[in-house]
């Protein structure tokens, strides 16, 4: 893929610079409180972080968990600049990897992994790379590893889907429609992960943002993220 193979931050809205006021606006608070619970990361966890943006979701996984060893992985040096000075700015120990979500045994290594997680990543990618993302994280993730995404998911009402327009203007409608018409757990799913549920929803101002939670295989021995 080319160095710019990707959805910006903010796709067409607005630039990096802005993210994280306009992620306020979606309850972030209160949506990434719920992935942290379903991550649940303990010490000596190995977690990815894929598509980490400017390192929010990362920075609070290592502030409650500081004996977690935490990956964030994203392809867009210029976020990864704005995660690396937040990290500095909180103390944070966060390894910070350029890379895209679809080649994770390249960056972290297949296996290493005992929870990938994402959040606001899919609805911006191709259907095809949606896919590609998921059968990576798979692989990453160790057997009986865990997949947390916390991701705008089936809007399941007019109001939400008005909402949801907005983002659609960002990212793109052929993108985001599927996630809209309650795409992905079936693709988790078709990525070889059992026990695929929604576990919550938050009705924001964006549309609804949904966490799935699932898992890879058979439990077994965790894994580590190479150094």
């Amino acid at each position: 893929m080319t160095e710019r193979a990707f959805t910006p931050a903010l796709g067409r809205l607005a630039p990096v610079r802005f993210y994280d006021a306009v992620a306020a606006l979606t309850r972030e608070r209160l949506w990434r409180a719920l992935v942290l619970a379903h991550v649940a990361p303990r010490p000596g966890a190995a977690i990815v972080d894929v598509g980490c943006g400017t390192g929010s979701l990362a920075l609070r996984l290592a502030h409650v968990e500081p004996g977690a060893r935490i990956v964030g992985v994203d392809p867009d040096p210029d976020v990864l600049a704005v995660a690396r000075r937040k990290a500095a700015a909180a103390g944070a120990a966060v390894d910070w990897r350029v890379g895209m979500g679809d080649a994770l045994e390249d960056v972290v290594g297949a296996g290493s992994a005992d929870v990938v997680v994402s959040s606001l990543v899919l609805h911006q990618c191709p259907m095809a790379m949606k896919r590609a993302v998921l059968a990576s994280a798979h692989a990453a993730l160790a057997p009986g590893g865990r997949l947390v995404i916390a991701d705008y998911g089936w809007q399941r009402t007019r109001a939400m889907r008005l909402a949801f327009r907005a983002v659609q203007l960002a990212d793109g409608v052929e993108h985001t429609r599927p996630n809209a018409d309650g795409a992905l757990p079936g693709l988790i799913a078709a990525a070889g992960f059992a026990d695929v549920r929604e576990a919550e929803v938050v009705r924001t101002v964006t549309g609804s943002i949904s966490v799935y939670v699932a898992r890879r295989g058979a439990a077994g021995a965790s894994g580590s993220v190479p150094a």
